[in-house]
């Protein structure tokens, strides 16, 4: 007997099959991946003691722009990425 799951992920790959990617591009991605993540946190390190010496001075309306400054960056750098991989998934091996 199939799970749930299994059951939903049969259903999606009949609608929509999975792409087969080559071992180059699933590096490629990975690599992605990793400089991506790898500029999200250097957002969070950048922001995130600001935004303390905000809070910790009181200055609620600075720590509140500045997260949002950080969540609008994660998403931008988020869409970027899949931007990237979806490129690379895109492209014929």
């Amino acid at each position: 007997m199939k799970s749930a799951y299994e059951l939903a992920m049969e259903r999606l790959s009949k609608s929509e099959p999975h792409a087969i990617l080559t071992d180059s591009q699933k590096i490629e991605i990975a690599e992605i991946d990793s400089k991506f993540r790898a500029k999200m946190a250097e957002r969070e390190l950048f922001l995130k003691p600001k935004i303390q010496e905000a809070r910790f001075g009181r200055d609620h309306a600075t720590a509140n722009e500045l997260e949002r400054q950080l969540v609008a960056d994660k998403k931008n750098l988020e869409n970027e990425m899949e931007a990237a991989k979806e490129a690379v998934r895109s492209r014929k091996s």
